[in-house]
């Protein structure tokens, strides 16, 4: 029988530092892309900068739904761990429906930039700002996907061991990108304003 649990403790770990390991090399591509932006904010061809083009306060609300995410992310893990169903359901729910509301609004700040005309081909500051950016939204797109398909496995199976690791992951995922989105909001938002 100890065999058994030394075998699933050592089975977890292994998970957990890969999961570790994704996430230092997410990071590592981050880093990657915010130096890329940094050294091509510049770069807009006569045309528009970031001061002209970035809403302060729509990237204020975007940063206001991801970190009150991160917070009720946190309540439903405290949640999961008790393994009180109705309440990290409740929480991981109220989760998913910020993320949402943040995704949103970040398809609508690229769907504004693009019907005015300033696309990934206007110029380098752009192309980095867009990819930058949009690889942050896919990656909240993937988050949200992967929380929805985990609570409909609580619903149907509960919470087991196996479900609140997977939340927890889940949860290390997500307080991730919203500090990944912190750093977009200082670096590229505030920053073209100072």
């Amino acid at each position: 029988m100890s065999r058994h649990i030394d075998h699933e403790a050592e089975a977890t770990d292994r998970v957990m530092f890969g999961f570790w390991v994704y996430l230092m090399t997410d990071l590592l591509m981050f880093a990657i892309l915010f130096a890329v932006y940094a050294v091509l904010h510049g770069n807009t061809l006569g045309g528009e900068t970031g001061r002209d083009l970035f809403s302060l306060p729509l990237a204020l609300q975007e940063t206001l739904l991801l970190l009150t995410s991160s917070f009720t992310c946190g309540i439903a893990m405290i949640a999961a761990r008790q393994r009180k169903k109705a309440q990290t359901l409740l929480w991981f729910g109220i989760t998913f429906a910020l993320g949402l509301a943040f995704l949103g609004l970040e398809l609508y700040e690229f769907a504004e930039f693009i019907h005015e005309g300033h696309t990934m081909q206007t110029n380098a500051f752009l192309s980095s700002f867009f990819v930058l950016v949009g690889t942050h939204g896919l990656h909240i797109t993937s988050g949200l996907l992967w929380m929805g398909v985990t609570l409909i496995y609580v619903m149907k199976r509960g919470l087991n061991d196996h479900l609140v690791r997977k939340l927890a992951m889940l949860s290390l995922f997500w307080h991730f990108l919203d500090i990944v989105w912190i750093f977009i909001f200082t670096t590229v938002y505030l920053r073209a304003f100072v």
